[in-house]
């Protein structure tokens, strides 16, 4: 079976998800097409060699509607040759697009493709597109579906996680993110944007508070409270009857940020590679997506991480560095305890809760943060991990070469 090689991973900065945010006025399509340039100056290959391009989003309406990655490939002047998909696994939609290319590629079915994702939250809000695990409360009553934040708040509960262990979890993120920042550890995967003039609009990620306090932390009030209020309290403690009252410890200041961004990671055959001149970085060892309890909803990282390591016959030990999206802290907390891991090898520069969370693009994102550290501390081996809704779990476990 042909190895799956890792020749390049890439992403615009996280802007902030707002009206008043920096690539708010940039179209997603724009985001795309400016990595699709920059990977091909970076690789100087011919574009018509590409065979795929998949791209996450996890709300494809409107102004990411309409397969918005084929759109970005004719936006960016590239060769029709490549077909272009879109797909929406909720968070792990980035990440499961450079897993759907590698399983492709590790079956002889391509030799180079691109995989990715895209969101920008401030064009189009989160859940805008509707469904019924959103919107219809037969349904959600009947599989017992919650907001996410209320499920972060029932995991806290479960797990007996204070308020200050959240904060402090979280003051950590930033204060890593923004030493990570000033020293240029994100530099190798960063490409600024600009606008159609060559004016820079953003180089760095805007979300990132290198001045925040624990103790400002502790001030903030429960983000979540008011929907457990709704009904979505006793709906938890239905699903959990030993759980006697829902502690809503998450706030603005310890859940993952809303913002702007886009991903490209470029991989393929190994023997492909070096005919085009790419440099071999890492290899996919093996890949794992599961799903858990829809109501927890967020544990999924841990199960789909053990089965990535089971699959490569692997150990949680053998791992250096792992990346766990803070989709909320308490996601982050239950991994560490779960799987034994100590906090100086997880999220090791800041994450989600710092940087911010541009749901379809965070996966592969996360992918060319862990491949850069694991270059910068000269260690082998990492695993990506995310949790999604309706209790998707992903996992991607990589090695240097």
């Amino acid at each position: 079976m042909p190895e799956v090689i890792l020749f390049d991973a890439l992403r615009t900065p996280r802007g902030k998800g707002k009206a008043g945010g920096a690539l708010y006025e940039l179209r997603p399509i724009d985001l795309l097409a400016g990595l699709l340039r920059a990977v091909q100056e970076r690789g100087a290959f011919d574009p018509g060699l590409v065979e795929d391009l998949l791209i996450g989003c996890v709300t494809p309406i409107g102004d990411q509607g309409y397969n918005i990655a084929k759109a970005a490939l004719l936006h960016a002047g590239w060769p029709p040759t490549a077909p272009g998909m879109q797909l929406n696994r909720y968070c792990a939609s980035g990440l499961e697009a450079v897993n759907l290319s590698a399983a492709r590629i590790a079956a002889g079915w391509q030799s180079l493709a691109l995989a990715g994702g895209v969101e920008s939250m401030s064009r189009v809000p989160m859940g805008s597109d509707g469904g019924a695990l959103l919107t219809d409360p037969e349904v959600i009553n009947e599989v017992g579906y919650l907001p996410q934040g209320v499920a972060a708040d029932l995991i806290a509960t479960l797990e007996g996680f204070s308020r200050e262990e959240v904060d402090r979890l979280a003051w950590r993120s930033h204060q890593r993110a923004a030493q990570a920042q000033a020293e240029g550890y994100f530099s190798p995967s960063l490409i600024p944007v600009y606008d159609p003039s060559g004016l820079l609009i953003l180089d760095h990620d805007e979300a990132v508070r290198p001045d925040t306090e624990l103790e400002r932390l502790g001030l903030l009030h429960p983000a979540f409270a008011k929907a457990g209020r709704l009904g979505f309290d006793d709906l938890a403690r239905w699903k959990y009857p030993q759980v006697e009252r829902i502690e809503h410890v998450h706030t603005a200041g310890n859940s993952s940020g809303i913002v702007d961004g886009a991903a490209l990671v470029l991989l393929g055959e190994r023997s492909q590679g070096e005919a085009m001149g790419l440099r071999a970085r890492a290899r996919i060892l093996s890949t794992a997506t599961v799903s858990t309890d829809p109501t927890l909803m967020l544990g999924g990282p841990a199960p789909a991480s053990r089965l990535a390591l089971e699959r490569a016959g692997l150990a949680v030990g053998d791992v250096d560095l792992w990346e766990v999206n803070e989709a909320f802290a308490s996601v982050v907390l239950k991994f560490q305890r779960e799987m034994g891991v100590e906090e100086d090898r997880v999220n090791v520069n800041g994450g989600s809760i710092a940087l911010g969370h541009p749901l379809g693009a965070t996966g592969a994102m996360l992918l060319g943060t862990l491949l850069d550290e694991l270059e910068r501390r000269d260690l082998s081996t990492g695993v990506v991990t995310l949790c999604a809704g309706a209790g998707i779990g992903i996992a991607t476990l990589i090695e240097r070469v």
